[in-house]
């Protein structure tokens, strides 16, 4: 039985998996079974921000790992509490709940901004305004506030006290922020919808009518943060700062973490019992997540990253087949002049090019420290399954 067939035959097939069994990789390359290479321009989602194996990570990792792989949030650690610092440092944010993925620090946002309202105003402004076409997560509570029709299915009853209004549409949003309003929730780039920028000037309004009703704002930043979009949080290209703001995704570098991060207003609304997790926190992945933060705030990393992706933009606007591009950074969508972009996701994997979709998108999230050349490798083999 090979491996895919024992794959098969013992996980739930949760997931259309492409024909390919990875084994081991290094720097922004990895190696199948049976040793073919190929390039990686999707980093597990966004989640190998510093590629396969970095070696400074991998040291800090298994250095943790020999030291202390896990203990009780019943007591302290050294390592949560050198990452949280750097974060909030970092980030400019209070304080940091720890959990172990995007969905998880989604549902903690929400806990957090329906408890500061039922403390300060009482029951009966519980909603959280979310927009059409975002994606929040996968547990009940954050398909719920996922505004896509298309994972509204089969888990009925779903989470009530969402409510979804158009993006870009500040008349829509006005229309809908009420008294039962506590939180406005929002991706400044909608990845998993297509990679789609919000616009500038709606976000500032946005920001501005929620400071005028004391309504929450929740950037979720579970795919844009962390240096993506060549600024730590994708909120810096818009020059806002929300109340609270959700990270996972490369923040660890490849081991599961999530974050959700909160300014002085709400910073201490939840309390003991409120709210945990037994994995948050845990001092493998803050080990990771401390390298990560080393690594991506460095100097000159970050524009050196942001440059990267405008060298990305350059080279696919010469390719014949590419459309458009959106996102920023290295958070590419690729529209195409024609054909399907799984298809292609998949012509491209068998000439050693991983990437990834978004709807009806080609998507780009290459680890932060790709190199030129290996830029030029990968949209070699792009270029040519488009213009085969």
């Amino acid at each position: 039985m090979n491996t895919i067939e024992k794959f098969n035959g013992s996980v739930m097939h949760t997931y259309g998996r492409f024909n390919a069994v990875l084994e081991k990789g290094s720097g922004r390359c990895c190696t199948d079974e049976s040793g073919r290479e190929y390039i990686d321009f999707g980093s597990g989602i966004g989640t190998n921000s510093l590629g396969f194996c970095d070696n400074d990570w991998a040291d800090a990792v298994c250095a943790q790992v020999r030291t202390l792989q896990h203990n009780s949030n019943y007591y302290y650690t050294k390592v949560q509490a050198d990452f949280a610092e750097a974060l909030c440092s970092t980030t400019g944010y209070s304080k940091v709940f720890f959990g172990n993925s995007g969905a998880e620090a989604n549902e903690c946002a929400i806990k957090l901004a329906r408890k500061y309202s039922f403390d300060k105003y009482g029951k009966g402004r519980h909603n959280i305004i979310t927009l059409k076409n975002s994606f929040h997560g996968r547990t009940l509570c954050t398909l719920s506030a996922t505004g896509q029709d298309s994972f509204h299915n089969y888990f009925f009853p779903f989470v009530e006290g969402f409510v979804n209004a158009e993006a870009n549409n500040i008349d829509d949003l006005k229309s809908k922020l009420d008294e039962t309003v506590c939180a406005v929730m929002i991706e400044f780039i909608q990845g998993e919808g297509g990679v789609v920028a919000l616009d500038e000037e709606y976000v500032r309004e946005l920001f501005s009518l929620c400071r005028e009703k004391d309504v929450l704002v929740i950037t979720d930043e579970v795919q844009t943060g962390a240096g993506r979009t060549g600024k730590f949080f994708a909120a810096e290209h818009y020059g806002v700062h929300a109340d609270i703001v959700t990270l996972a995704k490369g923040l660890a570098g490849g081991i599961p973490i999530g974050a959700c991060l909160a300014d002085e207003k709400c910073s201490e609304v939840l309390s003991p019992g409120t709210h945990g997790s037994t994995f948050g926190g845990n001092p493998v992945a803050c080990a990771g997540g401390l390298a990560v933060i080393k690594k991506v705030t460095a100097p000159g990393f970050l524009e050196e990253a942001a440059k990267k992706g405008e060298y990305f933009r350059e080279q696919l606007h010469k390719i014949s087949g590419v459309k458009s591009i959106s996102g920023k950074g290295l958070m590419i969508g690729i529209e195409l002049e024609k054909g399907d972009a799984h298809d292609i996701a998949e012509k491209c994997l068998e000439r050693g090019l991983l990437v990834l979709t978004a709807k009806t998108k080609v998507r780009l999230l290459p680890p932060l420290n790709i190199t030129y050349d290996e830029i030029d490798r990968g949209l070699k083999i792009f270029k040519e399954v488009l213009e085969v």
